[in-house]
């Protein structure tokens, strides 16, 4: 279970939200913190990925192509 505090605005647009929505509040929430939380995970495995980067390992795009067999 879960309990958060909105101030008057904003639960006045979520209410907003979910009535145009068709559906209840908590649906809506619901779905807004899962979309919050799969894009903190999306950016810190970005930020990860910047991390191990080795410039050394990187190859132009020509190389590329080439190597895919795309230039034939």
């Amino acid at each position: 279970m879960f309990a958060i505090r909105l101030d008057k605005e904003l639960e006045e647009r979520l209410s907003e939200a979910a009535k145009r929505a068709g559906r209840t509040k908590t649906s809506f929430a619901r779905k807004a913190i899962e979309e919050y939380i799969d894009d903190i995970e999306d950016i810190a495995a970005a930020e990860e990925a910047m991390r191990k980067h080795d410039p050394a390992k990187t190859i132009s795009l020509a190389e590329l192509r080439k190597e895919l067999g795309l230039d034939d």
